[in-house]
This record gives structure tokens, sequence and C-alpha cells, in this order.
């Protein structure tokens, strides 16, 4: 075997080494060789080579997130130009296959297996605004053994049982880790292989994705049989620029996606549903926090109150669903009872929202596209179900996405059927994607990790159950001030 030195490898102590790690290897050398301590001390467990990791970037359809993935997949592609192995591949997960479900990670995995098991050594999931420092990710991953099985991430946990996990770990849930997908979060080849198996021969049981990252966990972790997730603290959600970053492999961009000028007030045409009980309980928040923020507001009831005022929609109230209500909203939406608008907010009286926060982030979308954004939740998306945008932390359509749902015959099998479902439903059979922001909350802030909602500028929340709703809204979405690039950073930097 030729010696290191006739591979054109320069003996450098480990000092020496953490100053050369870009330049250690020569010729098509992996950019860690097999040895049982780095100069960390931390043992590292063999040859990775870039051609071995496997990235998919969980990519969306609509036309501003493929330009993202794009942008990060040619970022790591032109990193690993400057090595001169083989690059890693690196996917978009919305092109993967035309099945719905795949943004569910799960459905995806004996694809994955079959594609990537003998030939690589990790599957490393990204979000779209997640930065990745290509060698300082390899020298991590190259800290674990790949022939074993592995589940890396940043954690998070829960200080208490929330609704969106089904109160799971009720005694205790902050012992169960789940991963931030923002940080990025890698499976070994090994458990990918067997859990791939495991989804061919046990149908996924639950019906409904509601909190993913969450369950993605749970699946893997088996009631124990399972690894549990292995904290990574080089995967890291600080940004970019941040003095804490010296030390992290991913980061995220410093500042919140901004496309252009905030979408004006006039374009956005704002629908609350609401109904008489709640007419004293519930409005009267939303007229103290957000409401003077939008110029085109309509309050929906089952009672005309002249004092608010409310419209009733000749729609029976009903306990639930209220599919009926929201389905006479989107035809009014276009009728000439209300302005012309581009877009449309269906909020229920119970959501807290941050209206120039929306503006801004629908900077970044147009809205000649039929485009349907919020918070994504999943139905039967392992037996071919279909994705939906929940209700409750907002509903936002494009003009073109009402014309075309209409437009369909889309409608209500009963007043009281689940109203976002039946949307999603619909939405599915046009072939029209629903659009996921983590920004929007089906929930209130108790309800998610701490960390999670850390690095987020968030628009909405949802339920007003034990908490102040005021001191809520005042606290994580209030903004004082018209809101420009650097300004939301400024309130990214206080949450």
């Amino acid at each position: 075997m030729d010696s290191l030195q006739d591979l054109g490898v320069v003996r450098c102590n480990c000092t020496e080494l953490d100053k050369m790690t870009d330049f250690f290897f020569f010729y098509s050398l992996p950019l860690v060789l097999r040895s049982h301590f780095d100069c960390s001390g931390r043992e590292s467990h063999g040859a990775l080579y870039l051609r071995e990791i496997v990235f998919i970037i969980q990519s969306q359809s609509n036309s501003f997130h493929v330009t993202q993935a794009e942008r990060r997949r040619a970022d790591l592609l032109e990193q690993a130009r400057s090595f001169t192995e083989k690059p890693p591949v690196v996917l978009l997960l919305h092109g993967l296959s035309d099945n719905e479900g795949d943004w569910s990670i799960l459905p995806l995995l004996p694809h994955l297996s079959h594609s990537f098991g003998k030939n690589s050594s990790w599957i490393v999931y990204l979000e779209e605004e997640t930065n990745v420092k290509l060698t300082a990710l390899v020298k991590v991953l190259a800290k674990f053994d790949k022939n074993k099985e592995w589940f890396l991430g940043k954690p998070l946990c829960d200080e208490e049982s929330t609704i969106i996990h089904h109160y799971a770990f009720a005694e205790n849930p902050s012992i169960f880790k789940y991963p931030d997908f923002a940080a990025s979060w890698a499976l070994s080849i090994p458990l990918v292989v067997r859990l791939a198996n495991k989804v061919k021969e046990e149908p996924l049981k639950s019906d409904f994705t509601i909190d993913l990252k969450h369950e993605v966990a749970l699946y893997i972790w088996d009631s124990g049989k399972g690894p549990h997730l292995t904290a990574v603290p080089e995967l890291c959600t600080v940004p970019e620029d941040s003095p804490q970053a010296s030390h992290c492999a991913t980061t995220l961009s410093k500042e919140p996606p901004l496309c252009g000028e905030p979408v004006n007030k006039e374009d956005i045409f704002v629908a609350v549903k609401t109904c008489k009980k709640f007419h004293s309980e519930r409005v009267p928040v939303i007229k103290k926090t957000w409401e003077k923020d939008a110029l085109f507001l309509e309050y929906y009831s089952d009672h005309a109150d002249p004092s608010i005022p409310t419209i009733n929609l000749g729609v029976p109230n009903t306990e639930r669903g209220h599919c009926g209500k929201t389905f006479a909203i989107l035809q009014r939406f276009l009728s000439s009872a209300v302005p012309d608008t581009k877009w449309l907010l269906i909020v229920d009286d119970d959501t807290l929202i941050s209206i120039p926060r929306l503006q801004a982030l629908l900077s970044c979308y147009d809205s000649s596209e039929p485009v349907s954004l919020g918070e994504r939740y999943g139905y039967g998306l392992s037996q071919g179900g279909y994705s939906y945008i929940t209700g409750g932390g907002g509903m936002v359509f494009s003009r073109e996405t009402v014309v075309r749902l209409l437009s369909s015959g889309c409608k209500c099998y009963s007043n009281d059927a689940p109203d976002d479902m039946v949307l999603g439903m619909c939405l599915n059979a046009l072939g029209l994607p629903v659009t996921h922001s983590p920004l929007f909350h089906q929930a209130r802030p108790e309800d998610y990790a701490r960390d999670f909602l850390a690095h987020q500028v968030p628009i909405s929340f949802h339920k007003h159950w034990n908490i102040d709703p005021i001191a809520v809204f005042n606290k994580w979405l209030k903004d004082d001030f018209t809101a420009s690039q650097d300004e939301l950073q400024s309130a990214k930097t206080e949450l």
C-alpha cells in the first residue's frame, strides 16, 4: 500500500490538521480518512466520501419555493466543486415523485432505500433556508459509524404536553426529543433501510400528519425499540453571520424572506368567521389587537349585529366544521359585494395574526398563481390522501385559487363538514399545491418548543384557551412599525 506521502498527503499534527482541513487531501481521497480519533479527541469512524451523502431539500412545488430550493442545491454543488471527488447527490423533495404524501417523509423511505441503500451512507434533510458548510458537515458525519443506525439533529422538546403532539409523554414531555428541521437532520443508511422495510410491511397507522418533525421522531423511536435522536451541536439555527455560528455546520439565513415591497393592504381581503355567542368574547380581542392593520375586513356570523358589524351569510351556525360558511365566504369574495383584491385571508375569531408580517411574506408569492398558503396538515398521506391548510392559523388564498375552486364545482357535503379538509380535497383533485409556512400556527405559543419559536418571526397563533390573548398578541405578533427587512430581523432577534 502506498504511504500517505506517496499519495500527496502532508503529515501534520492535530493543531495543523484543524487549520488545513480544506487542503489535507488530494486526488480523489475522501474528506475524512479512517482513524480512531479525530483531533478533538472524539472517535472518528471511517472514510466518508461526498458521493456517499444524499441531500434532500424539503422543497415545495410553488414557484417561489422551487427557486429557493434550486438556489440551495446550487450552493451545495458549488461548494462540492472545490473538492476533486465526485459530488454528493442533491435532490428536491417535491420533484421525487407525483405522490402528494412525499413531504411527510415516511412514505418515501422505500424509494430512498431502493435508490441509495447500496452506495450511500447518509440521507441529510435540509429546509430551503438551511445554509450548509459542506466541509464542516462531512467532518461531523464522519464521527459516527455509518454502518450503524443513527438519527441525528438539533433536539427540540415540549415543556408541557400539547394537543399538536396528541399529549404524548404527558407525565414528562421533555424526555422525548425530536429534530428542528431548520437545522437539518440526518439518517444513516442502515436506519433508512430498516425503516423502509417496516413501512412496506406495516401500513403507517396515523391518519393525520400534524407536526411532521415530532411524528417522524416517534416513528423512528418505535416505542423505545428504535434509536433516539442524537444531539449534534454543530447543527444550528443561529443566523449565518452570528458570532455563535463559528462552530456550526449548518445555520439559517440571517433574515426572513422578503422578495420586494410588502403587498399593499388594498390587496388583502380578510374574512373572520364568528357566531353570536362569541360576539362579546372574541371579537373585542380582534378589535383591540390586529383589526386596525386590515384595510378590508368583514365579520361573518349567524347573526347580523350592526354594532360590530357582522354579516349574516344565511348559513346556520354549526358547532364544528363551518364548511358552509367558508364556501359562502369564497363566493362573496368573487362577487361585487366586496373590493376586488388579490388575496383572501380566512381566519377564526380566536386567531391572532400579524397583518404587516403577512404583507411581507406575500411579497414572495405571485397572486396570479393558484396559491394556498398557511400551516399544512395531511390526511391519509400514506394511502393516497391529501394536504390541507389548517384553518385556525389562517388560510390564505390567491384570487386564482378561489376562481378555480368554485369553477370546479367543489362544494361541501354538509354545512358542518371540516372546511379546511374539504378545501384540501378539492385542491388535491384539481392538482393545485398546498404551500406550507411554519410561521402560521394552529395552536398557542405554549404548544410549541421554545427553541423552535426562537428563530421565527411568527405570523399567527390560534386559541384563547388558558391564555390572555391580548398579552400573547403584544408579545409575539405586535409590530410598532411598518415592516422592513432590517426591522423584521430586529423583531426576530427580540423574540
